[in-house]
């Protein structure tokens, strides 16, 4: 199991030519964008970006059985690669309504006086 987790790892690494940090930002969205189709849910909503979380440590758990140690010099940045995209995007969304609801309240919006008697 753990020279094929070992085999299936490096075939990606090399087959693709990209370094580990591009692939787990590319990961990490395509988790969260998967997450959203599969459970119909928002971008917002909790639920993808936990699944990337849970992802990302998951892979991080795995390798630490493969190679039987953590890996401190690579463990947290590879979390951090994997939900740095999808966090961004999960907070964009959460933030807006509120950032729009804000500017409401200082600058509310006027309908237009009609026209004429």
């Amino acid at each position: 199991m753990r020279a094929t987790y070992q085999q299936w790892s490096l075939w990606i690494g090399d087959g693709t030519g990209l370094p580990d940090t591009i692939l787990h930002l590319h990961a990490g969205m395509a988790i969260f964008l998967i997450a959203r189709v599969l459970s119909g849910r928002s971008l917002g909503s909790w639920l993808p970006i936990t699944i990337v979380l849970i992802a990302a440590l998951g892979k991080e758990v795995a390798d630490r059985f493969v190679y039987g140690s953590w890996r401190w010099y690579d463990t947290p940045y590879d979390v951090l690669a994997t939900m740095f995209w999808p966090t961004m995007l999960w907070l964009g969304i959460r933030i807006r309504p509120l950032i729009e609801r804000a500017q409401e309240r200082f600058h509310p919006h006027h309908p237009a006086e009609p026209d004429g008697p």
